[in-house]
């Protein structure tokens, strides 16, 4: 491997887990407001296999052009090798975190050994923990963090005419659907944060690992319907969403909210007949944000759950646990 190459995950081909290629490709090269970062791990999350799966659950006039061979993945952790003239605020040296470039549907280029990122999109790695964990918080934190703290920024929301707006936490009764999932338990955490009494539901075998987080109820799905356990919550953040979202609708108050991560909510009339606010966003690259969940994670506020580790070359074995589902937590690729 010559030092304009390096070793990354491609695509040459949508399909399943399979389609992942270990190989060489060109090292990025460094533009104006950027810093290179030699990866040390990287998250994986959802709009990953959504683009390896060339997007198929989208109809298709809405799947976006992919040009091939892209590098997929948007989270990583690493150490900054190189800094543009123009970027201020970070050193060679220096560790960093980040959620690059996302919204992408060309890939974020993150499943490899560098990658150049815009300045914008990092921020200095908490000290307390190492890359494993940091690679795990940028996506699922920043989801979190837009839908439940602070949205963060003015872009038109795909999802609806109205922008997201987070609702107060203190002293509310919060429910979180997926609860031990990437995003869920980070949320459960935000939302203790906030003052928040939280019920978290997933199935039996994360109780204790939910309680543990500070959940103050647990409801195992397993054992019937959440919704007809649950009531007069204030706020359902349900990190599953789908079609069947609208099911919470009746363990919330006149008044509540109802924020879906996934699309498929198609419960509007009965939302407007209880006066529940039903509203989403797309979650966008944001170093600042992630600045302020990194002193959290730095004060043991939020921790990083690992569900499981891959080397980068078996990214196609992450892939395949990631299609077994009941996650805890994050799944990362290290980068040696």
């Amino acid at each position: 491997m010559s030092m304009k190459t390096m070793k990354a995950i491609r695509l040459h081909e949508f399909g399943g887990p399979e389609v992942l290629r270990y190989e060489d490709a060109p090292k990025p090269e460094l533009k104006p407001g950027e810093v290179r970062v030699r990866v040390h791990a990287t998250g994986i999350n959802p709009p990953d296999w959504y683009l390896r799966e060339g997007y198929k659950s989208l109809p298709p006039d809405w799947r976006p052009q992919v040009p091939l061979p892209v590098i997929p993945g948007s989270d990583v952790s690493g150490i900054v090798e190189a800094v543009a003239a123009d970027v201020r605020g970070f050193s060679v040296g220096d560790e960093v975190f980040g959620m690059i470039r996302f919204p992408s549907f060309g890939g974020s280029l993150a499943y490899a050994e560098y990658i150049s990122a815009p300045a914008s999109d990092l921020a200095l790695k908490p000290t307390a923990i190492e890359h494993v964990h940091a690679a795990g918080a940028p996506m699922a934190g920043l989801t979190a963090w837009q839908f439940l703290i602070e949205l963060g920024h003015d872009a038109a929301n795909p999802f609806q005419p109205e922008r997201h707006r987070p609702v107060p936490l203190d002293g509310k009764t919060v429910l979180i659907n997926g609860a031990a999932g990437g995003v869920g338990h980070i949320a459960v955490q935000l939302a203790k944060w906030k003052g928040a009494h939280v019920i978290a539901v997933a199935s039996g075998k994360h109780e204790a690992f939910l309680r543990d987080l500070g959940a103050d109820e647990f409801i195992d799905y397993t054992k019937g319907p959440p919704e007809d356990v649950a009531h007069d919550v204030d706020l359902v953040l349900d990190t599953l969403g789908g079609p069947t979202t609208g099911r919470f609708l009746r363990t919330l108050k006149p008044g509540g909210a109802l924020f879906p991560v996934y699309l498929g909510f198609s419960d509007a009339e009965e939302a407007a007949k209880r006066g529940v606010t039903v509203s989403m966003t797309q979650v966008r690259s944001n170093g600042a944000q992630l600045a302020n969940l990194g002193a959290l994670l730095d004060a043991g506020t939020v921790r990083i759950a690992i569900d499981s580790t891959f080397p980068l070359a078996n990214a196609r074995k992450a892939h395949e646990r990631a299609t077994q589902g009941h996650i805890q937590g994050k799944i990362v690729l290290t980068v040696e």
